[in-house]
């Protein structure tokens, strides 16, 4: 719907009751299932727009909150946007702490009442990706470097912030193709990892995955890296 069709349907529902079925402008502006998402701890608000108007013609504004605290704040860069998703990941940058986020709209100088989410906690909701893994033969071992998923936060010396800040390890497990079995060769923070005492002429699949101890709480597995003993 173009903003000046959108327009005359806002107009429409509020000036003329006695043709469709209306409610006060504000709640049929206001955005809905407004949400965070939340992928290795980037954690985006969502939302749709409200019933009144279904395009993007409507301006949206964005404040966010840390539980607890009364006063709300503005997000600057979203403020007075016309997409429907907001990047709060550096204001919710303390992943143990629950969030709330909230958004208006304002079409045609009408502003809407506030949206706002559920309780938010990166820590408990994030969804991880796995690692990304590479094997290198050396001497009838296997070396496997991994890579944890782009994850957000740096610190002030702009570095990558350590695993342990975000209570991940890493997992990874071999499995001997000829006799069909898995084993776990490793729990922890190194992102290389020897394994040896390899059966000679032997094929083996690698995979490995990234874990929460404390929440008993996996990704997805990375894709199997196969390779036969020399």
């Amino acid at each position: 719907m173009t903003p000046k069709y959108c327009f005359l349907g806002f107009l429409t529902g509020v000036l003329l009751p006695g043709v469709v079925e209306t409610q006060p402008a504000h709640e049929s502006l206001k955005p809905q299932r407004v949400h965070f998402q939340s992928q290795n701890f980037h954690n985006i608000l969502h939302w749709q727009p409200g019933r009144a108007c279904p395009g993007n013609s409507s301006i949206y504004f964005v404040q966010y909150k840390t539980y607890g605290q009364r006063q709300w704040k503005n997000k600057e860069d979203c403020w007075g946007i016309r997409e429907f998703s907001c990047d709060l990941t550096n204001e919710t940058s303390d992943i143990w702490e629950p969030y709330y986020g909230r958004v208006r709209t304002t079409l045609a100088g009408v502003h809407s009442g506030w949206t706002m989410t559920q309780r938010f906690s990166p820590w408990w909701e994030t969804k991880l990706d796995p690692p990304v893994m590479n094997i290198t033969q050396v001497n009838g071992s296997l070396l496997v470097n991994l890579h944890a998923p782009n994850l957000p936060y740096r610190d002030q010396k702009r570095k990558n912030v350590s695993m342990e800040y975000y209570g991940l390890v890493y997992r990874v497990f071999v499995i001997n193709n000829s006799l069909e079995k898995e084993q776990k060769v490793y729990e922890g923070a190194h992102r290389v990892v020897e394994i040896e005492a390899l059966t000679p002429h032997t094929g083996y699949c690698i995979v490995a995955e990234m874990y929460q101890p404390t929440l008993d709480r996996r990704s997805q597995r990375s894709q199997q890296r196969c390779v036969e003993s020399p």
